[in-house]
């Protein structure tokens, strides 16, 4: 079968306005880039000529400038679902010019195919290569493509040429059946396989073709400071005291990690300490400081859902790409997310926290209480499942003028049932069997900041009564002084 070959606006002509959208990628791995260029530009033409155009547009998880960031600024997007970290789209989520349901990165895909959420009309997905049968070649991230090609009415393919052909070997790509005839997954360690290196489609949907040669977009992280590496040095040196205790196996476990600053940070920390084992990842993002743990012999093993690497890494690794498909494999997210696999290899999770409160519940993804940053993403799939779940944070923010450690937390994300360990650059609390007063003087101790540690203090003592010590009349006095006067230490917490 010969396809059509389309130019991204003729794709972009495509969709008609209310249509339910489904990107192929995870983070702007994989993501497609020239149809949703189109489509904002379309949109943009659309609204100068009087008439009403927005997508509700489902993915992976974030994507980049070229889809949320181009969408957003052409006022494109009603709708959006599972995760974001476009600076446009926050803009217009948290002004309700645009709306949001932030999910569980393993839920979506199964929540559309159950009909919890509606189904996608138009799948656009990149490829580094299509056949006549229909057997795509996926390029640096999974995401929900599987779903999204299975449910979608048409589907419109990105051939980008500058991944190559010989990415073919990857990808472990497979789809669930749903209950009640669903099994269990079959996979007992990251390195295994149990999918196609492929995913077939029915040649009939594919309305056209649309090729593109450009690298993903990705930017390095900026480099770490003393703040990100002393964190990191903490994570590394409690995981150390854990393996000398026999708490972990002393072959080690595999390791999930967040995405961002901290997250390398913590890798390349764990990378430089020789008294941890080398180690295999099973994570949704697979980042920079992977790859250079791959060449150091650090890291053995890399399962996740995105090569998330920089344009520069990731060029690193097609120079040597017979090496990396050895050691990579790219998985949908609702196996790289799986909580039954997440509890069967008995994970070490490590994610980000925005604040924390003295009892150990965690806030990821909204700035006091109202506007959100990115959204919960995977960190709730790993952080319920996990053998050990570990959230990391500076211990101030904005000059010190911010504690992130706060006597009650402005937007609930994870519970404390769900929080094992918290680190900051001060230190590490174990919250572990603890009651909540203990996991309060635990948490002033080792991790927050001294200027708030005796006013951290005062709150506790509000409520000599009770479990859980929470004053309701002071619990959020940080916040709305800090907004009132622009420094939480201005909190008051006589009696």
């Amino acid at each position: 079968m010969s396809y059509k070959v389309l130019t991204p606006e003729e794709a972009a002509a495509i969709i008609e306005n209310g249509e339910n959208i489904g990107l192929s990628g995870f983070t702007a791995a994989g993501t497609p880039k020239a149809v949703t260029r189109a489509l904002a530009q379309k949109a943009q033409a659309e609204h100068e000529a009087g008439r009403p155009f927005k997508v509700n547009l489902f993915t992976g998880a974030s994507t980049n400038s070229h889809a949320d960031g181009a969408l957003a600024q052409a006022d494109a997007i009603d709708s959006r679902t599972p995760y974001q970290s476009s600076p446009d789209l926050r803009k217009n989520l948290n002004s309700g010019k645009a709306r949001y349901y932030d999910m569980h990165l393993s839920h979506i895909s199964m929540y559309m195919r159950y009909g919890h959420v509606p189904s996608v009309k138009t799948a656009i997905v990149e490829v580094a290569e299509i056949t006549d049968d229909g057997e795509m070649t996926l390029t640096t991230g999974a995401g929900n493509t599987p779903t999204y090609c299975e449910l979608a009415e048409r589907i419109i393919v990105e051939v980008n040429n500058y991944h190559p052909k010989e990415l073919k070997g990857m990808h472990d790509l497979m789809l669930p059946l749903d209950p009640p005839d669903r099994q269990p997954i079959p996979l007992t360690a990251p390195a295994e396989r149990i999918g196609s290196t492929t995913w077939k489609v029915d040649p009939a949907k594919v309305v056209g073709i649309v090729y593109t040669n450009e690298p993903n977009g990705v930017a390095p992280f900026k480099p770490s400071d003393p703040i990100t590496d002393k964190i990191g040095e903490n994570v590394a040196k409690f995981l150390e005291e854990e393996l000398t205790a026999g708490r972990i196996p002393a072959s080690f476990l595999p390791l999930q990690s967040g995405v961002g600053n901290i997250a390398n940070a913590v890798l390349g920390a764990l990378g430089r300490n020789k008294k941890i084992p080398s180690f295999q990842m099973y994570t949704e993002v697979i980042q920079d400081s992977v790859i250079s743990l791959m060449k150091e012999g650090r890291c053995t093993f890399a399962a996740g859902c995105s090569l998330t690497v920089s344009d520069e890494k990731l060029a690193e690794m097609y120079q040597d790409l017979d090496f990396y498909k050895s050691k990579v494999i790219l998985r949908p997210q609702e196996y790289s997310n799986n909580p039954e696999i997440v509890r069967r290899l008995g994970l070490i999770c490590i994610n980000t926290a925005i604040e924390v409160d003295l009892f150990g519940q965690v806030n990821s993804t909204h700035f006091f209480g109202k506007q959100m940053m990115n959204g919960i993403g995977g960190s709730g799939d790993f952080a319920r499942n996990g053998y050990l779940t570990i959230f990391t944070c500076p211990s101030t923010a904005k000059g010190g003028a911010i504690s992130s450690i706060v006597p009650m937390v402005s937007h609930h994300d994870h519970t404390e049932h769900d929080v094992d360990i918290i680190v900051t650059e001060y230190g590490v609390a174990d919250l572990r069997g603890k009651c909540p007063r203990d996991r309060a003087e635990e948490l002033i101790t080792k991790c927050v900041h001294p200027d708030y540690q005796e006013k951290l203090r005062q709150y506790l003592a509000l409520t000599p009564q009770g479990h859980t010590p929470h004053c309701l009349a002071k619990a959020y006095e940080m916040h709305t002084k800090f907004m009132e006067t622009g420094d939480m230490r201005n909190a008051d917490f006589s009696a």
